[in-house]
């Protein structure tokens, strides 16, 4: 009992400081990337702390993963060099011992993780998409910010309006340069509005004038209007049937087994898998000599998560291309991962006397 509750109280501790300070630093590079994107127009600036939400909660299976991994190690590295575990040894707690309080411990942060694979991360996906199509299929009008130059979504077009009003609808000193295949025309005008006609949309540009250039023999053509009515073309709403496989749920992508959603699902139950496993990893790497005052252990764990993390990614990809199967694939890669962790630490176990028969079996010295 008090082993269990020892290594427990230390593992809970451990995993709770790693991970505020692996959520700060990925919260952090999120948020400069999100708000490099609005800065960019690729997504609304009213949106940066929602999408900044949905794509943590996506990213954190990943996270907790890696907290949880990085608490083994440190913590049973710790228990090596302050000669903790020289007494446990000695009292004859082996290695393969440390995971039953191991799994004990981490048994919620893996229903945690499983809940968010298999229901939050398609979820997320979906409203972050959602979000920036709804952004990428506003009018071109409306994706003009007073004072800048705006590239039209079709990049045709370029936009400068010099101020508009209140309610985005209406604007003031417009110019727009539309690129054609047989030229270019320059529009300007004092104002600009959005009309609605059925189903459609129009920008109406009123005193204005327009300026239209051949470029295939030079010829230029000046002309005044009072209303010039356009078309704005808009993209279609994504239909749910052209959703990428990570924004569709699990019961969606079991119900449709495609080779694309078939490497998605190797992805959601790999890295659950995955999670597993770097549990019993983490043990058997968490050995260190207590006489050196150093961390590989540390270091040679960080890149076994990064090499395992990446066998994920591949194994989705294989998945995906049709060159394995679903099973096949998870069965290769995380139950060989498994029986790698299981000899590891059966290795650990043995070590001290593998290290002892080749001196036993030397003759007496004469």
């Amino acid at each position: 009992m008090l082993f269990d509750s020892t290594i427990r109280r230390e593992l809970a501790r451990s995993f709770g400081a790693t991970l505020v300070v692996i959520l700060t630093i990925v919260l952090t590079m999120f948020l400069i990337r999100t708000v490099g994107q609005a800065a960019n127009g690729v997504v609304s600036p009213q949106d940066v702390v929602l999408l900044l939400g949905y794509t943590a909660l996506g990213h954190l299976p990943t996270m907790l993963s890696l907290s949880l991994f990085i608490a083994i190690v440190v913590s049973l590295g710790r228990m090596y060099r302050d000669s903790e575990m020289a007494i446990w040894f000695a009292s004859g707690v082996g290695l393969s011992r440390f995971a039953r309080p191991v799994l004990r411990t981490s048994w919620p942060v893996l229903l945690v993780v499983a809940a968010l694979l298999l229901f939050v991360w398609p979820w997320g996906n979906r409203n972050s998409i959602d979000l920036r199509d709804r952004y990428q299929q506003r009018s071109d009008l409306s994706r003009v910010a007073p004072g800048v130059f705006q590239t039209s979504s079709d990049g045709r077009r370029v936009f400068f309006v010099e101020r508009e009003s209140a309610d985005g609808v209406n604007a003031r000193n417009v110019f727009v340069l539309t690129q054609q295949d047989k030229g270019e025309s320059v529009t300007t005008s004092r104002s600009g509005r959005l009309e609605m006609d059925g189903d459609d949309r129009f920008l109406v540009l009123e005193r204005g004038q327009r300026n239209d250039t051949d470029v295939k023999n030079g010829d230029r053509t000046l002309s005044s209007f009072d209303s010039y009515r356009v078309l704005v073309r808009e993209k279609a709403a994504r239909e749910a049937e052209s959703r990428p496989p990570k924004a569709m749920g699990t019961l969606e992508l079991l119900r449709d087994p495609t080779a694309k959603n078939q490497g998605e699902l190797a992805w959601r139950f790999g890295l659950l898998l995955a999670t597993a496993n770097l549990l019993l990893l983490g043990i058997g790497l968490s050995a260190t000599n207590p006489r050196r005052a150093s961390n590989w252990n540390l270091l040679f764990a960080l890149l076994g998560f990064v090499v395992y993390f990446n066998l994920v990614n591949l194994t989705q990809a294989w998945v995906s291309v049709g060159r394995f199967s679903l099973g096949t694939a998870l069965a290769g890669v995380h139950g060989g991962a498994c029986v790698l962790s299981l000899l590891l630490i059966w290795w650990r176990d043995h070590a001290a006397v593998f290290r002892l028969l080749p001196r036993a079996a030397r003759p007496a010295a004469a």
